[in-house]
């Protein structure tokens, strides 16, 4: 098993988590048109804290 990392410019971290590119590219700025991108536990940190609004109105699609 290779170990991913996290795909943010500069960075040179292990993958603690993969996140939806759409909205990850509000948060950080990728070269791909990936669906998914991996993210080192810091840069998810400030994706989750970016992103808190734009998930909880997706959420409240589901219902």
């Amino acid at each position: 098993m290779s170990v991913k990392m996290c795909e943010v410019y500069g960075c040179k971290n292990e993958s603690f988590k993969t996140v939806s590119a759409e909205y990850a590219r509000k948060v950080f700025s990728f070269d791909d048109k990936k669906t998914k991108v991996h993210l080192c536990k810091e840069h998810y940190k400030q994706y989750k804290k970016a992103t808190k609004k734009d998930r909880e109105l997706d959420r409240m699609d589901w219902v």
